[in-house]
């Protein structure tokens, strides 16, 4: 959901910033022929004017076309459209959200290996994943636009490898899609309150409001952070517990503490970025405090929170879990100084490769401590 959650890989079911309110409309029209939907002003009015090329450099043709297919740097060119608009969507950030509904029909206790549970976590999965997820990273693409020609010129909007009016297209259709398959699953569980669907729409405002202008929370490092941080972890969590049994306050104070290791997760793919950021008064964590100090934030946000809800696990009688729990998080401190800590940018995919399957393991052990 993701929005409700770029990259892990980007848990890209999620930037805590100084909110700049600016009441510029947002202007709806429409023709017979299209419509189009565009925030009245962005950053680039500030002065900033960014130089957009007619299309992708040259050094992009010879990038991998999985890259391309999964939505990360190193992609190669692509003219096909539908490959395109799979690119803005980022495949690479879909398992985190897919992981979510795993870890929450794990924490209802309620989860049975029949085939309708198998069919409802799947449909769970599509609505977290490709649809909210997708939707989360076509409107953050379109709302940075003018960033991503100065730090990432190739990319398909800036480098206009896809119209404006696609892009609209694509982004209403993601979220109508996964709104309607939120709605579903509140049918199928027989739910009296639409819970699921109430949120879906709260993820997506996230996503909304965490891109765009006014609001734009990823203009501050915390509060952006935080924001993707949550949407990554506890929305699909909270999706999928729902989904299968009852959401309960424990659990969303927990989810939410786990939100924290996001919001460092999402500081790791901000180090890239500082230039762009810089240009456009973007207040990451990098570019407020600079790369060295804001490494230390970023794995003390992760390793803390995961030995704080370790420290929960013993608190509530789960030493096992704990234990466990605390052996997962020994290999990424390992990983955090044989990569990141040394070269954050250099190393930052061998860095989320290597230390972040353990992380999601962890959350898996918390899932199911909390469902005995």
């Amino acid at each position: 959901m993701a929005s409700v959650l770029n990259t892990v890989p980007s848990l890209r079911l999620s930037n805590i910033t100084t909110l700049r309110l600016r009441t510029r409309p947002i202007s709806v029209s429409f023709t017979r022929r299209n419509f189009s939907i565009r925030a009245a002003d962005t950053d680039a009015e500030k002065g900033v004017k960014s130089t957009v090329p007619d299309k992708a450099p040259l050094a992009s043709n010879n990038g991998s076309s999985i890259n391309q297919l999964l939505g990360i740097k190193g992609a190669s060119q692509e003219s096909n459209k539908w490959k395109i608009r799979l690119q803005l969507t980022k495949p690479v950030t879909w398992p985190p959200l897919i992981w979510g509904v795993v870890c929450g029909a794990a924490a209802s206790g309620n989860f049975h290996w029949t085939l309708e549970d198998v069919a409802k976590s799947i449909v769970c999965m599509m609505m977290s994943g490709p649809f909210l997820t997708g939707y989360t990273q076509t409107i953050n693409d379109w709302y940075d636009r003018d960033i991503d020609a100065i730090n990432e010129p190739y990319r398909p909007i800036p480098s206009g490898a896809i119209s404006e009016n696609e892009v609209i297209t694509q982004i209403w259709v993601l979220l109508l899609g996964g709104l309607g398959l939120a709605g579903l699953l509140d049918v199928w569980a027989g739910h009296n309150v639409p819970t699921v669907f109430y949120l879906a729409v709260g993820g997506s405002l996230l996503s909304y409001i965490y891109s765009a202008p006014p609001l734009k929370l990823k203009q501050n490092g915390w509060i952006g952070n935080f924001a993707l941080g949550a949407s990554y972890i506890s929305l699909p969590w909270w999706a999928g517990q729902a989904l299968f049994g009852t959401l309960t306050p424990d659990i969303i104070v927990l989810t939410l503490l786990y939100s924290i290791a996001g919001l460092g997760i999402a500081i790791v793919n901000d180090f890239k970025s500082i230039e762009g950021d810089r240009a456009m008064g973007l207040q990451s964590l990098p570019v407020a405090f600079g790369s060295e100090t804001a490494k230390w934030i970023c794995v003390g946000a992760i390793d803390i929170t995961q030995l704080s809800v370790a420290g929960y696990l013993l608190g509530a009688g789960k030493p096992y879990y704990a234990l466990a729990l605390l052996a997962l998080i020994l290999p990424q401190v390992f990983f955090q100084f044989k990569y990141f800590l040394k070269d954050p940018v250099k190393y930052d995919v061998k860095y989320q490769a290597s230390a972040q399957p353990f992380l999601v393991l962890g959350l898996l052990v918390t899932a199911l401590a909390t469902s005995h």
